[in-house]
């Protein structure tokens, strides 16, 4: 399946994560009226879950590359966990893992969402699995987006570009 060929959000709709990146951890995100760093100034956050090493390494790598920061969760609980603690720009999700599964992960953030425990933030599943049914399940769950592995550095990059202001590369 190629990764360029899936649907996105329409271009002229900006969701307003767009503008309301973080710092990082630990960094709050400014209140209405503070006269902190622009959101333009700021590097995008974004969680990778993922239970993989290999994969952890080339996903890490490709978002330092890109100008992202990112975080690490080796599986849904620690997805959920790292949500509450400080909620990302972008999750990028693994679909198998053990413990709690991506599509149960991505259901119960969703939940909190709804909920306004957690403010909204779109979640990617980065699967091996590429069937119709693979991404129709993903997209059931409440992913925004089915991206494949492995990996590809242009079509993940691609890909954020939807959801996120990313630097010019250099």
């Amino acid at each position: 399946m190629d990764n360029s060929t899936l649907p996105g959000p329409a271009p002229a709709l900006v969701p307003y994560w767009l503008s309301a990146t973080t710092g990082g951890a630990g960094v709050d995100t400014p209140e209405p009226g503070d006269k902190g760093a622009l959101p333009s100034q700021r590097q995008a956050n974004v969680l990778l879950v993922e239970d993989n090493h290999i994969n952890q390494v080339v996903a890490l790598e490709f978002l330092s590359l890109m100008g992202v920061q990112a975080r690490l969760a080796k599986n849904g609980l620690e997805a959920l966990a790292a949500c509450a603690d400080a909620p990302p720009d972008l999750v990028l999700m693994d679909i198998q893992m053990p413990g709690m599964d991506g599509l149960e992960c991505a259901r119960r953030l969703r939940a909190q969402q709804r909920e306004g425990t957690l403010p909204p933030f779109p979640i990617l599943a980065l699967t091996a699995h590429a069937l119709d049914a693979d991404v129709a399940a993903s997209l059931e769950a409440g992913m925004d987006e089915h991206l494949t592995k492995p990996l590809d550095f242009v079509a993940l990059r691609t890909r954020l570009q939807r959801w996120l202001k990313l630097p010019e590369p250099s």
